[in-house]
């Protein structure tokens, strides 16, 4: 008796393992395909017959829905052909000329006993009318001759991707054998899960497909999806009273965050724009050349020029601050929340969803709800860029500290080290390069906040945006665009340093 290896199983026991059904035909297909290089030709009855319920059975969902896909179509083409209304459209327009030619002619019919100037008027919109009509007739001979064209395409569309499926099957499902040699967590699929679920997603998808295109109106409900006006009406009676309820009892708390954000733009608006102007383009100019070199120090100095000269100064500053105060709380928040989920997998998988509602809730959605609670102004202004420029630096400081090198880590705990200066002196220095990329991206989604948050009051730079967007004025819209790209420039380079030049 031969003994088998648990733990070295041959390559005939791994593909039994992997195909479970016809094990013996999968292991003569792999096979010859893994013998050649190049495409070896191989033809699966089974999936070229059940084409995308195959596909979905061995769990190869993205073959699965392209060919569903197309056999879709190509069998509402054959039901069209051959059973299908296709005239149903041209018929109804007919129907309605009719009605509007029998209308015409019971106006004629009063017109010669009472009106006899327009009985000519009448008779002409009669006329032309029946030239309409006819023409809708000739068009239901032609789409019924064309019937039988429709049904063989849909034949030869039908047998040429069953021919596809059956040639591509078994290739696909090698690629997915090597795959699943590395990664047993992939699923090779064959479970009651996978028969169950692709065998009722193309039925559902075929018939209601080839119903809706074939028959249209036979089933009432799927003309519009059904639902009441009393449901929308009460759920918007519910949201506002939540939120009424929210600004009520959460006064304290929004005039708190209002009170702490205002004194940082104050601040910064104090610090910008009652500066003089020599003084903030020489810091400026100094910081850019510190960071990132003296041709950068250049490049900034050529763009404070141009903000002045144009008489963007004042509003350039402006934006500047806002920008500032919402980088500033972003980042102060952003990157000790990413420090504490780097290690808690449990907690970040909590707050990753309401980081993607963050960033893909369209700014003036979620503009509602900060108006409702903090009013309109710089506050709320700081507020939204927060919300949508925030998230990119918590992520990148869970992504920069989990890509620091266990063994490092390691190395320094076995020295001796504490979770403090690990995290100072370890940590942080490698994931370093990740965190700023985060702070840049915060710095550049917010700046591009700077129109929208002139929309409730923020004014800067964006102003001049928006009001070159109401009265179609292109050229202050340019210029002042040119002037928020020349800050967002001038950030770029003082954030990022010598990387950027």
């Amino acid at each position: 008796m031969v003994s088998k290896d648990v733990n070295n199983p041959s390559r005939s026991e791994l593909i039994t393992d992997f195909v479970k059904t016809n094990p013996n035909y999968y292991i003569d297909q792999f096979q010859k395909i893994g013998s050649k290089p190049t495409f070896s030709f191989s033809f699966n009855l089974y999936a070229a017959i059940l084409g995308p319920i195959w596909f979905g059975m061995r769990n190869i969902w993205n073959w699965a829905l392209t060919f569903l896909i197309i056999e879709t179509f190509s069998v509402v083409q054959i039901i069209r052909g051959l059973f299908g209304n296709i005239t149903a459209d041209a018929i109804q327009k007919i129907e309605q000329v009719q009605s509007t030619i029998a209308f015409r002619n019971k106006q004629l019919e009063a017109a010669i006993t009472n009106n006899p100037d327009k009985v000519d008027v009448y008779k002409r919109n009669i006329k032309s009318l029946e030239d309409a009509m006819q023409g809708y007739i000739d068009e239901v001979s032609r789409i019924e001759a064309s019937a039988i064209w429709i049904t063989i395409f849909g034949i030869i569309l039908l047998i040429s991707i069953k021919i596809v499926q059956g040639i591509l099957a078994n290739s696909t499902l090698e690629k997915r054998y090597s795959e699943w040699l590395s990664d047993k967590s992939i699923s090779p699929g064959m479970q009651t899960k996978n028969y169950i679920l692709s065998t009722t997603f193309t039925s559902v998808i075929m018939f209601f497909s080839v119903v809706h295109y074939s028959f249209p109106g036979l089933i009432v409900i799927m003309n519009e999806f059904p639902t009441h006006p009393d449901i929308r009406l009460t759920s918007i009676a519910w949201v506002e009273t939540i939120f009424n309820y929210a600004v009520l009892k959460g006064d304290a708390l929004f005039t708190a965050i209002t009170i702490g954000i205002r004194s940082v733009l104050d601040f910064l608006e104090l610090l910008f724009v009652k500066t003089p102007w020599i003084v903030i383009i020489t810091a400026i100019v100094t910081l850019t050349g510190l960071s990132a070199g003296p041709r950068a120090a250049i490049y900034s100095a050529g763009f404070l020029c141009y903000m002045g000269f144009l008489g963007f100064w004042v509003k350039a500053m402006t934006t500047l601050a806002l920008l500032g105060t919402a980088a500033i709380l972003s980042i102060a928040i952003g990157i000790p929340l990413g420090i504490f989920c780097a290690r808690r997998q449990r907690f970040y998988s909590m707050i990753r969803p309401i980081m993607d509602f963050m960033q893909t809730m369209p700014a003036f959605v979620f503009m509602i709800p900060v108006i409702a609670f903090f009013g309109t102004g710089k506050v709320a202004a700081v507020i939204i860029t927060m919300i949508f420029g925030g998230t990119p630096v918590v992520r990148l400081t869970v992504l920069g500290l989990r890509g620091v090198p266990e063994t490092i880590r390691e190395a320094a705990i076995a020295y001796g080290a504490t979770k403090w200066y690990l995290l100072r002196k370890v940590d942080l220095p490698l994931a370093t390069p990740s965190i700023l990329a985060g702070v840049n991206q915060t710095v550049m989604l917010s700046l591009a906040m700077v129109v929208v948050a002139s929309l409730i009051g923020a004014k800067g730079l964006g102003q001049d945006v928006l009001e070159a967007l109401q009265y179609a004025n292109v050229g202050q819209g340019i210029l002042a665009g040119v002037a928020i790209l020349f800050v967002a420039l001038i950030l770029d380079r003082v954030v990022q340093g010598k990387k950027r030049v």
